[in-house]
């Protein structure tokens, strides 16, 4: 929902200034919830853990962005997703995980082939966006489980809207003239990172990084229907067969994760 309002303002503002101020939105609601539990104060190694994390995240964030600007929603999150999927399969190395991965990659490439020539700039935008996803998942695993709520995400992301300000702060007058775009703009970093990222907290605080990057699967899904209700965006026949690969490539990492006999 968050990226579906963040889609609309792109007439108005440079999409690397919403997804500045989304940070920031963020930050602030994290920040104001957590403030008991940020004043108690970080270690080196704690303050350090939440600035990688907040740097990785805020950096997803403005590389999707400026991917969603040129390809469309669903499409998008499907081809981010062989971030979560590489992060899953390198937990656990089995034939299974290889034909995992195999459905994934040639899914993604069904999907992003089509954009090659029209829209080579989004693709390069979303494997960033996909990278900085797998590091979000294994780095953050580790400040969820500082035990601190949602405080170590909150600084995180207020080191990481420092970092992306160079590249967000320049387009963002729009936003500082207009208070309804600043609002919606500030709304877009509590739906999804301050509520998302929240719950991705507590989750990762009680079961295994590989199955978390499993239980992603339902984002491609998820993207697509509300690309297409929201934003009209209907997915085409390859579209389709493109994400039922990736989800395909989810299965099987499913009946992995959950085989009595595994390791996660």
């Amino acid at each position: 929902m968050g990226a579906s309002i963040a889609v609309t303002l792109f007439d108005q503002i440079a999409p690397a200034s919403v997804a500045w101020l989304r940070v920031i939105g963020a930050a602030i609601a994290l920040l104001a919830v957590s403030w008991r539990s940020v004043r108690r104060g970080f270690t080196r190694p704690e303050l350090a853990a939440a600035a990688v994390f907040g740097i990785a995240t805020a950096l997803m964030n403005l590389l999707f962005y400026l991917a969603i600007d040129r390809i469309p929603l669903g499409k998008g999150v499907a081809i981010e997703f062989i971030g979560p999927i590489c992060v899953a399969a390198a937990r656990t190395r089995t034939r299974r995980n290889a034909g995992a991965l195999g459905l994934a990659v040639i899914g993604v490439i069904v999907l992003s082939g089509f954009e090659v020539a029209t829209e080579p700039l989004g693709l390069v935008f979303i494997f960033g966006a996909s990278a900085m996803w797998a590091v979000y998942i294994v780095v953050g695993s580790k400040v969820a489980r500082l035990d601190r709520g949602v405080s170590g995400l909150g600084v995180g992301l207020a080191i990481g809207a420092v970092a992306i300000a160079p590249f967000g702060a320049p387009g963002s007058g729009p936003a500082w003239a207009s208070p309804p775009l600043l609002f919606a703009c500030l709304l877009v970093g509590v739906f999804s990172n301050a509520i998302g990222y929240g719950i991705d907290q507590h989750v990762l605080r009680r079961i295994p990084v590989r199955r978390f990057s499993v239980l992603l699967a339902l984002l491609p899904v998820t993207a697509m229907v509300i690309g297409w209700i929201a934003l009209g965006q209907r997915p085409t026949l390859v579209d389709l067969l493109g994400t039922a690969l990736v989800l395909s490539a989810v299965i099987l990492q499913t009946r992995d994760v959950l085989d009595p006999a595994g390791s996660a």
